[in-house]
């Protein structure tokens, strides 16, 4: 026999529930697939109920038809009575505690769709105005995927898709600000009692865009699902140049264009060791960016410039250049790294083929 709930539990739950109505004949709950509900039930009379008959049934579709949920009779109470339809078992229960409260709820745990429909409370003893009608709605909503149907470099064709959804969720796409973005008419396509729904909109601007679903009649909304879309910003491959040479070194430019978010460049030699440079040039024209890196190299090497944009994990393919410095500069160089020694005749350095004297 399952175990009898608690007061606390049952006032816990109530916030939870959408109740129109506990000592009317009318009353409506909604809640999600996979939650516990409770489905009031109390006679106007708030008569002791401990020594009563009270009988719950789910009626099915077009009324012809009625699912045995609940039966509590004097004390006893069948939870899994033969009579109790295959639907229910193991999954309903009432609050003992609270029957001499004249409180004839029941609590169904993990709630499924299929339990949605018109539920009935009958008091036997009572006269038949006191019957009790419950509408309870059970929906299910997963959460929707998003995609790339199509893209050019100034627009991008977004597509939402909900399957298995009950009731019929309402689709709607949103920027990272949160204002919902014109879209085309849903598609929507029934199997049975769920809904599946597609919507899609064509966006032409970069940003971080989701879609969400909302059901209304459950006052339920899933977790958005977000997609980013790039449109003409990713960083390309920067150019880079001698602007300007002598015998002393040269500078090199470093060049990207139209690029969104704004790239950081990066100057490194052959070996990968990133190069001290100018600060960089920056200037913004409608939402993107042109960014100038300028670096002095006095060593000839193959060096490699890359643009960056971390917000969206983007890094563009390097762009090489190779310097060769003229003769004249490199035994420039290699003369200014010579260690200084003295010559060979130098009387404080004795040749190696002097001998020493024996001790």
């Amino acid at each position: 026999m399952m175990k009898q709930l608690p007061l606390l539990p049952f006032l816990a739950l109530l916030p939870l529930l959408l109740l129109f109505s506990l000592l009317t004949g009318n009353s409506s709950a909604c809640t999600n697939e996979g939650t516990d509900v409770i489905l009031p039930c109390s006679p106007s009379t708030r008569e002791n109920l401990q020594n009563k008959l009270f009988d719950w049934k789910k009626v099915g579709q077009g009324g012809d038809t009625q699912h045995e949920v609940f039966m509590y009779d004097s004390a006893v109470h069948y939870d899994r009575h033969s009579g109790q339809s295959e639907q229910f078992k193991g999954r309903v229960s009432h609050f003992q505690n609270e029957l001499k409260h004249g409180n004839a709820s029941i609590f169904i745990r993990k709630t499924k769709v299929i339990d949605s429909g018109s539920y009935t409370c009958v008091f036997p003893h009572l006269k038949p105005d006191e019957e009790f009608c419950i509408e309870l709605v059970v929906g299910a909503s997963p959460e929707p995927s998003v995609t790339i149907l199509d893209q050019t470099k100034g627009w991008s064709l977004l597509q939402c898709l909900v399957r298995g959804s009950f009731p019929e969720p309402l689709l709607q796409w949103q920027d990272s600000s949160g204002n919902m973005v014109p879209a085309a008419e849903p598609q929507v396509s029934k199997t049975g009692d769920r809904y599946s729904v597609i919507l899609n909109t064509t966006v032409t601007k970069t940003d971080r865009y989701q879609c969400v679903a909302t059901q209304e009649e459950i006052k339920h909304q899933t977790k958005p699902a977000h997609i980013y879309v790039l449109l003409n910003g990713a960083a390309s491959e920067p150019s880079v140049t001698i602007l300007h040479q002598t015998e002393d070194g040269m500078l090199l430019q470093c060049l990207v264009r139209g690029a969104f978010p704004k790239p950081l460049l990066q100057w490194t030699d052959s070996s990968g060791n990133t190069l001290n440079t100018e600060e960089p040039q920056v200037s913004e024209r409608g939402g993107s960016y042109d960014v100038i890196l300028n670096i002095t190299v006095t060593k000839t090497d193959r060096y490699q410039c890359v643009a960056s944009q971390e917000e969206i994990n983007h890094q563009s393919k390097p762009a090489h250049i190779y310097v060769p410095f003229n003769e004249k500069i490199e035994k420039l160089e290699k003369t200014e790294q010579r260690p200084n020694t003295p010559p060979a005749d130098s009387a404080t350095y004795p040749m190696i083929s002097e001998q020493l004297p024996e001790s």
